[in-house]
């Protein structure tokens, strides 16, 4: 029976991790290698070696009624959409209301994380850190990775021929921190991802020129949809999800691609996916095309070479006087302190995980990997609800079937990697892959009973957004605040 815990980072992810080993009565201890939570939303001036980086001016994709741990929503005062220091402070008032600090070492780092000897019959792992220079061995009955994938750049310079040449400075988009040292200048950002069109966006307002290189292109949304409400709110919704189930897929691909295109056409501007259907991660950029439209921001293909002050991109052109690139090329996975990598990598550097969170070659599933899915939705309810999984079959309180875990490593119907294009991530749809946890652990809200006995929730549930509060109206973890903030939403976004 698992009763010690240990839970790697306290961001995000290793919180909700802590909190729900202590609802279950089990014994967590966070490590954590800062010196305070927040992980990737704890800013700091310098890039500091193993924790995530972000810039000054990150601010949230999803919105504080999407984006909030189940049981505690932001204040009513907040914005929509949030700098990152304002959800640091609401990531520390949530440890601090469910007392969590406690639980958590701070400047330990883990160095190893192996199996015991008898593990195939116990299940226990031994953790070694370090802190103040002194190393420690201790075991547990579980482990909960929570370390995150924003970690350790992916700098591929291998496929840029002439990198070495180049004359200018360049960098991971790890290592940008603010513009204003590039006033002046001509800058290229390779990546068309979040964090590439955001430094792009910024640096158009001091750089000279900025280019920006994409090599397949990417749907670029706006955080502001339809009447100025929140994207997330109007799209991510139970409705939605179950229309775009049931049509035809080359029916629900037209609408797909028609809505993306509602603002502006893709192809005029240069960003058109290579893979139109694709429904991998859009881009969430106010500015973007404005930025386009005013020239400060010229969109180019892949680069072919770099030159010694100039840049030769795949459609013939070059660019000369070029001085300084970005390369928003994103992450890779690594798990340094694993003793045995491929527990959690397989094949190819890619990553195979039961429901995306246990490895499934462990002989007992005594290792959760936390915050690996992506999907159109936010993290934190996915971690939240990842977590309550975990934790329930840690305690054997949701049984896996004998061979479970070996003969279905990936949850996701085969529909999927077709649907969300080939990624290293675990790309799965939001609204159904929550459903799926929540199913097994007896917490997703029965739309059926809920129409019978609470219509005018059961309609907010079904045509309105889905909201985290969704999986605490019912089961195991039932928050009597639930059913409240779900009908209360809409005047918390308004305000």
């Amino acid at each position: 029976m698992v009763r010690r815990v240990a839970v790697l980072g306290a961001g995000v992810s290793g919180l909700a991790a802590t909190k729900w080993c202590l609802e279950e009565g089990l014994e967590p201890i966070c490590f954590e290698q800062s010196e305070d939570i927040g992980g990737l939303w704890r800013y700091t001036d310098q890039a500091e070696e193993g924790r995530a980086s972000i810039y000054r001016t990150v601010f949230t994709n999803s919105c504080k009624e999407m984006m909030c741990y189940s049981d505690f929503p932001f204040p009513d005062d907040h914005p929509n959409y949030m700098h990152n220091a304002r959800v640091q402070h609401y990531i520390c008032k949530y440890a601090e209301h469910f007392d969590l600090r406690r639980h958590i070492q701070f400047k330990t780092m883990v160095t190893k994380v192996k199996k015991r000897p008898d593990f195939s019959v116990t299940g226990q792992w031994e953790v070694v850190t370090q802190r103040d220079g002194k190393e420690e061995t201790a075991v547990f009955d579980a482990v909960m990775v929570c370390s995150g994938h924003h970690v350790y750049p992916n700098l591929p310079l291998a496929d840029f021929p002439g990198i070495q040449k180049f004359k200018g400075c360049y960098f991971h988009s790890r290592e940008y921190k603010e513009p204003e040292k590039f006033r002046g200048k001509k800058v290229l950002v390779v990546g068309l991802g979040n964090s590439g069109c955001d430094i792009a966006v910024e640096l158009s307002t001091v750089a000279s020129q900025v280019y920006l290189s994409s090599r397949s292109g990417s749907w670029v949304m706006s955080r502001v949809w339809d009447n100025g409400y929140p994207w997330d709110m109007l799209v991510i919704t139970r409705f939605r999800t179950w229309l775009g189930n049931i049509l035809p897929r080359a029916l629900s691909d037209w609408l797909y691609v028609r809505g993306m295109n509602r603002f502006f056409k893709h192809e005029n501007f240069g960003l058109m996916p290579l893979n139109r259907t694709s429904r991998k991660e859009p881009v969430f950029n106010d500015d973007l095309p404005s930025r386009i439209a005013c020239g400060v921001v010229v969109m180019k293909p892949n680069v072919k070479e770099f030159r010694e002050t100039s840049i030769l991109f795949q459609d013939g052109t070059v660019q000369d006087d070029v001085d300084a690139v970005v390369f928003a090329t994103g992450y890779s996975y690594s798990y340094p302190f694993m003793e045995d990598d491929s527990i959690i990598k397989s094949r190819d550097n890619q990553v195979t995980l039961y429901k995306g969170i246990l490895p499934p070659q462990l002989e007992k599933p005594t290792m959760a990997v936390i915050g690996l899915v992506q999907s159109l939705g936010p993290i934190i309810p996915t971690v939240d609800l990842q977590c309550r999984w975990a934790v329930k079959v840690f305690q054997e309180k949701k049984k896996l079937k004998k061979g479970e875990n070996l003969k279905q490593p990936l949850f996701f119907p085969s529909s999927l990697p077709r649907r969300y294009g080939s990624s290293t991530t675990l790309q799965t749809d939001y609204i159904a892959y929550l459903d799926e946890l929540a199913s097994a652990i007896g917490v997703k809200p029965n739309v059926l009973k809920l129409l019978l006995t609470d219509p005018r929730l059961a309609l907010e549930v079904i045509f309105g957004p889905c909201s985290p509060y969704q999986f605490r109206l019912m089961g195991p973890g039932k928050w009597n605040g639930a059913r409240k903030a779900i009908l209360t939403q809409w005047d918390r976004t308004l305000q």
